[in-house]
């Protein structure tokens, strides 16, 4: 077992499905299979949903097949969600376990916006910085590896307003420049900006976490703090 940092470039261990499986289910979500090999977890509200949609070959972000969808509702029996979430294989399993956890807690998961700058905020007060060009809509990592970012959303982007012209947040991780990304994660323009924080936030948290194995593009950017 290595303890590694930072989180944001530690990949998912292969056990991603695993992880927010177990997450969901202390939170005590409802999970069944679908028609379309795919597992769905339902808050006990009926508002809040995750999806592990990878074996229904989705499409792809940053070259990557999305592997979960979470989104909400208003109402438990609305056909349409409010807002969705997208995450790629390869994200840290940390980072999409706290912003469940957060979601779950939310007593209204469509309503209630802090300001846009909480989501920078979150990652900048654990060491992320303002880029240079973006000052009020992008951080990143102080190694240049990863970044979240507010602006145009990428095609099938599904959110209950159907405008065209929607801004969304995006974060990714580039271990090495002009490299594949490792993972890329993606905000509909309607998710509350708390929640972003919270992902964020986690992504940004210096405390080491436990992987078994290791990205390969990302070996020479880690640091490996102990071995247990």
């Amino acid at each position: 077992m290595y303890w590694v940092t930072p989180r944001h470039l530690a990949g998912d261990d292969g056990v991603l499905a695993e992880r927010i499986g177990d997450t969901l289910a202390d939170l005590g979500w409802r999970m069944w299979p679908t028609a379309r090999n795919t597992l769905l977890h339902v808050s006990p509200d009926g508002l809040r949903g995750a999806e592990w949609i990878l074996a229904s070959h989705p499409f792809q972000l940053g070259g990557l097949p999305v592997a979960w969808q979470l989104s909400a509702r208003s109402h438990a029996a609305s056909a349409m969600a409010e807002w969705n979430a997208y995450f790629t294989a390869g994200v840290p399993h940390e980072a999409l376990s706290d912003l469940l956890i957060a979601l779950d807690a939310r007593e209204a998961p469509d309503t209630g916006f802090e300001r846009p700058e909480t989501v920078l905020d979150a990652p900048i007060a654990r060491g992320w910085i303002r880029d240079v060009d973006r000052p009020h809509t992008a951080a990143m990592d102080p190694g240049l590896s990863a970044c979240i970012s507010l602006g145009m959303l990428p095609p099938l982007i599904e959110d209950a307003d159907p405008r065209p012209d929607l801004m969304g947040w995006q974060a990714w991780a580039e271990p090495v420049v002009g490299a594949p990304n490792l993972w890329c994660a993606s905000f509909s323009a309607g998710v509350p900006h708390d929640l972003v924080a919270a992902f964020a936030a986690s992504l940004a948290s210096p405390v080491p976490v436990p992987r078994l194995t290791l990205p390969e593009s990302a070996q020479g950017r880690l640091t490996v703090v102990r071995r247990g």
